[in-house]
């Protein structure tokens, strides 16, 4: 192993970057050559790809986003596209690569392990739905970012007396909305693995009412499915007569500087990426349990079922009464 190329790929996470400056010093610290492929598997098919060195990644540790960019590609899915970053990869003499991403770019990963190629994926994403790890990379500034968010808006909410709806990402997981929730003393949290009880909303709503309670925050993930947060604003004001809001946090909750514990499992998983490198293991999935850095088979890492956590989700309600 002489020379190793880093990716990001899918939607952007904040900590992307300390886990590229980790690959980075990793590898140049053990006497390796680093070239970052930018765009993702777009980029790699296209040979967007240049040698880094140390300064390249020189105060990027506190930023969000990614210095690598990021893109989604449908060509990449296909046998002649994997074939293409393959031949890339091979006049580019690169001899292992690190993905940073979430679920899609696991499975690009996977493809190209399978076809032959040494390969070593870290978790960046948002969103926290891999179940064979504790936490992805990005996962716990977004619910600093929400919980914030809520507070600001609470203020306004309580100014007006009404109650205000906040849509969160997490078209399948619904991690985000249930611990910004359970963090920002959401009245109410709607995700996509429970049922959505419009009645019930509805009846803690006026018991707050009762007792002089003049506002409330509904936290409500995007992929719910069965029912919009308009939609849901509108039954409440029609069952309640308490005025009600939406606010869609939409990609603001992508930005900004990562949080110390992002930045502390990005630089582990990055320098252990490497590290599995240089032993000459692939097709590996890093991840993180408790405090410990772990890795198990990509291929095992997509099929870990995301469990939801019932008890976290019960302290959430039983705290809002």
């Amino acid at each position: 192993m002489k020379r190793i190329g880093v990716m990001t790929s899918g939607g952007d996470s904040p900590g992307m970057n300390a886990a590229i400056r980790a690959v980075l010093r990793t590898a140049i610290y053990n006497g390796l050559e680093v070239f970052g492929i930018r765009r993702g598997y777009s980029g790699l098919m296209e040979a967007d790809i240049y040698e880094m060195n140390l300064g390249s990644v020189a105060d990027i540790i506190q930023r969000g986003g990614t210095i690598l960019k990021t893109a989604r590609s449908t060509e990449f899915k296909t046998d002649e596209g994997q074939n293409k970053a393959l031949n890339v990869l091979r006049i580019f003499k690169i001899d292992g690569l690190v993905v940073i991403g979430g679920d899609g770019s696991f499975r690009g990963a996977k493809a190209l392990y399978e076809k032959g190629f040494p390969i070593i994926s870290i978790p960046g994403t948002i969103d926290n739905d891999m179940g064979y790890t504790d936490a992805t990379i990005g996962f716990d500034t977004v619910i600093n970012t929400v919980t914030e968010s809520i507070g600001r808006l609470r203020d306004t909410t309580e100014s007006h007396g009404r109650a205000t709806i906040v849509e969160v990402m997490g078209r399948n997981c619904g991690d985000i909305a249930l611990y910004s929730g359970l963090a920002g003393g959401a009245d109410s949290i709607v995700l996509p693995e429970k049922e959505i009880d419009v009645d019930a909303i509805c009846k803690k709503l006026l018991e707050g009412k009762s007792r002089g309670k003049k506002h409330a925050i509904i936290v409500f993930a995007e992929g719910e499915g069965k029912i919009t947060p308009f939609e849901l604003a509108k039954t409440i004001e029609k069952n309640t007569g308490i005025e009600s809001r939406v606010t869609i946090l939409g990609y603001i909750q992508r930005g900004g500087n990562p949080s110390a514990y992002d930045r502390i499992i990005a630089s582990k998983m990055g320098s252990r990426a490497v590290e599995l490198l240089i032993e000459g293991k692939s097709g590996r999935a890093i991840g993180i349990r408790g405090s410990q850095i772990i890795d198990l088979s990509i291929e095992d890492a997509l099929n870990t079922e995301k469990s939801f956590h019932n008890r976290d989700h019960e302290i959430a309600n039983e705290l809002s009464i």
